[in-house]
């Protein structure tokens, strides 16, 4: 059975292996045995370092060739080949397949030549007869990789096609897909195996079983082969360079000799020969793909080379579909950050517009739960903590001076009382609104239990005995359950908190300039409205009343008169100048509107248009209406601004139908999610709607003063007032064919500054 723990907010342990960390596993003098190694000074391509086999294979000492030229060993036309690659190749790097060569009494021998630091190194390894010599050989083998890629949709399905075909082209008996995440722990996402081996599908191996300096040596070298695990090693002589005192440092050597810990390590998992093929994904060592075999196997340079290209193409398209996937999910955040914007433009406070889309908020962070904190009141949606919790974790935030945008997807191990709200809070995003003041959006992601299947106990990776690390014996499958965590969030989401943030503050700039500059506005505005009401009041409405009154008394005096025209003139007189006054005490009435505060209250509508409808049916007595009300609903408004505007419209609808018998008017109203709709309509004159814009304009008349009295500025006033309570007013009609006038009041008020 196997092993078991419980380790809570944890992923995986910490383990101090800073021993192996340090260890210089690029400089370790010495090489595997298949081969000979030279380090060539040149341009003359004279022995400097070599690898102390070279009996073995030549039947000279190592002596023998130090200090002589190459062409010494392998004659003229093998050393002008390698020369010829060495002068027109850029070597610095990676390997280089230079040719195969021969020489007296050895060979053939695979060449492979390298710089590295400025170094040149020549490595010979005897190349088997009737094995592929070049790429080109190989090609029919990863053609089938290559074509199959298109169809792939997923990592993992990439990883088991690679396994599959590095398998097959190599001939090991088991390959393993192996996968980093963000803290160097491993994942083995795919495996192709023989029945020999275990599975280790899905399981994990911590950090620590490749130390920092092996990954590096993994990016900057793709591909290792260790055909024989129980190898000697193969001192280089002398064992430091000649000219710079340095020893060699063999990061792009094949044959470099690897850390004893590293062959104890295979030892133990019952492996006799390995080779590895790094996968590079933007720079970033993304994962390995492991072939592990029972017995010693060598694989030639051509057939390496072609793992590594198989290596290649999986990172390009593994990033390709990165890439893809990337694009794709900051387009979709674009357009809800869009829509969440334009969302914020139509309320006040405009950050409670965030609110507004609970579901748009929601998905823009992947999140179960949303907090939006702002001028003092928040906001919750979805899942989250409770009111309370939000501001502790808001208060904890500001305290740390967690501004712009912080992320965590383990919260309890930050923040100690984070554990009673794991379940709703584990995983935290959140963006700061202002310096200034406490103003947050929080997205909330919950506790995630996982349970993880680790290659062994991943507590006890090693041990010291007399001095030296050994490595852990144990691959039995230990389980680990995980808790405190939560799904990770994308760099996506991160970099889109943050463009939201930072549209959101420019938004809070821009309000707080443009208010700045209302407000200087409507300071200058209202004082000329007051001087102007003055004016309006002293100097106009009183001339008025003197024209009225000493026409009153011109009318006494020719009493007697028997001129009718002289009488006219006079009623002219007295009719135009109570018109003015009218005017005149609508214009300063229609000023006050945008000036006084709102009374709000609950209003019923019923009673209300009950009470006006009496009102203007006394100034048509005589008339017959029919009146058609439905039931309305209560809403929140100012009583006496309402009143108002309803009876500037009734008042309409009746003048409107003068001629119509019957007259027919009808008020009803529907109420939708955010505001309720009211509609007056008649059956009058109607209008033109080509003039459908004037109608709500000071002023503006569609019909002739001598058909329809009135002002002008009736419906003006109904907009003015109705814009106050953060309403709409539009109108439809025909002529002939009545009109139709509507209102809308917000089922939640917001009072505005009049237009």
């Amino acid at each position: 059975m196997p092993n078991t723990q419980t380790t809570a907010r944890a992923r995986q342990p910490a383990v101090d292996l800073s021993t192996c960390d340090r260890e210089p596993i690029h400089i370790p003098g010495s090489i595997q045995p298949h081969g000979i190694l030279l380090v060539l000074a040149e341009p003359d391509l004279v022995v400097d370092q070599v690898s102390a086999n070279t009996e073995s294979y030549f039947g000279r000492p190592a002596d023998a060739v130090l200090g002589r030229p190459l062409v010494e060993l392998l004659g003229p036309a093998e050393t002008g080949r390698i020369a010829a690659v060495v002068r027109s190749a850029e070597l610095e790097g990676q390997p280089l397949y230079a040719a195969t060569v021969t020489a007296d009494g050895a060979g053939p021998f695979e060449a492979v030549v390298h710089r590295r630091h400025g170094v040149l190194m020549l490595e010979l390894e005897p190349a088997a007869t009737g094995e592929p010599v070049n790429f080109h050989d190989l090609y029919p083998l990863v053609r089938t990789f290559v074509g199959a890629l298109p169809s792939t949709s997923s990592v993992e399905e990439l990883a088991r096609l690679a396994a599959e075909e590095v398998r097959r082209i190599t001939g090991f008996d088991r390959v393993l897909v192996y996968r980093f995440d963000e803290d160097w722990h491993g994942q083995v996402v795919a495996e192709s195996r023989s029945a020999a081996y275990p599975s280790l599908l899905d399981h994990w191996f911590p950090a620590s079983d490749i130390p920092h300096q092996a990954r590096e040596l993994y990016r900057l070298n793709r591909w290792r082969l260790i055909p024989d695990a129980a190898y000697r090693p193969v001192p280089l002589v002398p064992e430091r360079h000649p000219v710079t005192g340095a020893a060699a440092d063999l990061t792009h050597a094949a044959l470099r000799s690897v850390s004893p810990v590293h062959l104890e390590y295979l030892h133990n998992m019952g492996v006799s020969a390995s080779m590895s093929i790094s996968v590079v994904r933007g720079g970033r060592l993304w994962g390995l793909i492991a072939c592990h075999h029972a017995t010693p196997r060598r694989l030639p340079f051509a057939v390496r080379t072609a793992c590594d290209f198989l290596g290649q193409t999986l990172a390009l398209q593994l990033s390709a579909q990165a890439n893809t996937a990337d694009y794709e999910h900051r387009m979709r955040l674009k357009a809800i950050q869009a829509r969440l914007l334009a969302s914020m433009a139509e309320e006040e406070p405009f950050v409670q517009g965030l609110a507004r889309h609970p579901a748009d908020l929601l998905a823009f962070g992947r999140a179960t739960g949303v907090a939006v904190l702002f001028e003092g009141e928040c906001t919750l949606v979805g899942e989250t903590p409770p009111e309370p919790v939000v501001q502790r974790i808001v208060d904890w935030l500001v305290e740390e001076g967690r501004h712009d945008v912080f992320h965590t997807d383990c919260l309890p191990t930050l923040l100690p009382d984070a554990e009673s709200f794991r379940e709703t809070a584990s995983g935290l995003l959140a963006i700061s609104l202002s310096t200034r003041h406490r103003s947050f959006v929080l997205w909330f992601r919950p506790e995630v239990l996982r349970t993880i299947r680790w290659g062994g106990d991943p507590a006890k990776p090693a041990a010291a005995e007399g001095g030296r690390l050994h490595p852990r014996t144990s691959f039995e499958t230990w389980r680990q359950t995980v808790s405190g965590r939560s799904v990770a969030w994308w760099p996506s989401e991160i970099d889109g908190a943050s463009d939201l943030r930072q549209a959101i503050v420019e938004v809070v700039l821009r309000k707080a300039e443009e208010l700045a500059e209302l407000s200087a506005e409507l300071a200058r505005s209202n004082r000329e409205l007051e001087a102007f009401s003055y004016s309006v009041s002293h100097d106009l409405r009183a001339p008025f009343r003197h024209i009225v009154g000493y026409a009153e008394l011109l009318r006494e005096r020719l009493e007697a008169s028997r001129d009718p025209s002289a009488h006219r003139y006079i009623g002219t007189i007295v009719e135009s100048a109570h018109f003015a006054g009218t005017l005149v005490d609508n214009l300063l009435s229609f000023s006050q509107i945008g000036r006084t505060a709102l009374n709000v209250s609950r209003v019923n509508m019923n009673r209300l248009v009950s009470e006006v409808r009496s009102d203007v049916m006394q100034e048509a007595a005589g008339r017959l209406v029919e009146w058609r009300v439905a039931e309305l609903p209560e809403v929140d408004a100012d009583l006496a601004l309402l009143r108002q505007a309803v009876h500037n419209l009734l008042a309409n609808a009746v003048k409107y139908t003068r001629g119509r018998t019957p007259a027919r008017i009808e008020v009803w109203s529907e109420v939708g999610e955010r505001e309720a709709v009211f509609t007056v309509r008649d059956n009058g004159v109607g209008f033109e709607m080509q003039y459908v814009d004037k109608l709500f304009g000071v002023f503006q008349r569609l019909h002739r003063m001598e058909d329809f009295e009135g002002t002008g500025i009736g419906l003006a006033n109904v907009r003015r007032i109705v814009a106050r309570h953060g309403g709409r007013t539009w109108a439809t009609g025909a002529v002939d064919a009545g009109a139709s006038f509507y209102f809308s009041l917000p089922l939640r008020h917001q009072a505005t500054e009049a237009p």
